[in-house]
């Protein structure tokens, strides 16, 4: 339990029996667009709880995880970890909580579901926030990323849990202080029942990933093209190695009300607990409403 008043635990069952967590912050009965906050490729919903205590005076929040990561089940079938079961997933999700259209809030994986909810249920979505990520993907940014996920070591202690943590991300949050890495490890681990963290999720997310033909990276700009009529912020961080400066620029050409925010000393992906991220993200759902 998160232990934050007002918030409601639960999980839904998919098509396949897989049962999906989902955390949700705010007055179910608050009128408007929900919204809906989906992380990246390794993450879980606990990544968005500063963010959700910040927006759920005013809004209605939904935090899942996605199969496979924090209190989801784990897909028996590995393969199945791909954007397009995501959608799916999501869309159960907002049916069965009774929720007609959201504004995403999604993170390197999180954003490109927003992306495909825009092309095929435009409906759904009244706006996007995406959080280091775009319809070009910098190819040292995926390799780095499948050079490690699920084939960390394991980990004795939290401690050992922290350094880890920082081994893998430090050049993303360069500022990053002892105790900020442990937050993080709380937010990224969960303890084995024996006192022991281990990485809240499935490992064989990696071989997914990697499993995808090298070269064989589709073209996502109709993606998002289907985001044009749809208010939406791109958020970068000013170091990352995923969202590339030129492609960051040619988001904006192709859609010239796209609101943009470079975070400085951020590579990927922004926390979304940094100030500027909150005031931006903010001031967004403000425009909304």
């Amino acid at each position: 339990m998160s232990g934050i008043p007002g918030t409601l635990e639960h999980y839904v069952t998919l098509r396949d029996g897989v049962k999906m967590f989902c955390r949700e912050y705010g007055d179910a009965n608050r009128q408007g667009p929900a919204v809906l906050c989906l992380p990246g490729l390794t993450r879980n919903s606990r990544d968005f709880e500063p963010l959700a205590r910040v927006l759920a005076g005013r809004w209605r929040v939904l935090t899942p995880d996605l199969r496979g990561r924090g209190r989801s089940d784990y897909d028996p079938n590995w393969r199945q970890y791909q954007p397009m079961t995501y959608v799916a997933d999501v869309g159960e999700l907002l049916q069965q909580r009774g929720e007609s259209r959201v504004v995403v809030i999604g993170t390197s994986l999180g954003g490109l579901i927003a992306m495909l909810m825009a092309a095929l249920n435009p409906k759904a979505l009244a706006g996007a926030v995406l959080n280091d990520i775009g319809p070009e993907i910098d190819p040292a940014g995926v390799a780095r990323i499948a050079g490690y996920v699920g084939k960390l070591p394991p980990v004795h202690t939290w401690e050992d849990a922290a350094a880890q943590a920082r081994l893998v991300n430090g050049a993303a949050l360069p500022d990053y202080t002892e105790d900020d890495w442990m937050r993080f490890a709380h937010a990224a681990y969960r303890d084995d029942g024996h006192g022991r963290p281990v990485l809240d999720m499935d490992p064989r997310i990696g071989d997914a990933m990697r499993e995808s033909p090298a070269g064989a990276a589709p073209d996502l700009w109709p993606l998002f093209g289907a985001l044009v009529p749809v208010p939406a912020l791109a958020i970068r961080g000013a170091l990352s190695d995923l969202l590339s400066p030129a492609t960051f620029a040619r988001m904006a050409q192709v859609k010239p009300d796209l609101r943009t925010l470079l975070v400085p000393g951020r590579g990927h992906a922004p926390t979304l607990d940094e100030p500027v991220c909150r005031e931006a993200i903010v001031a967004f759902l403000e425009s909304i409403a």
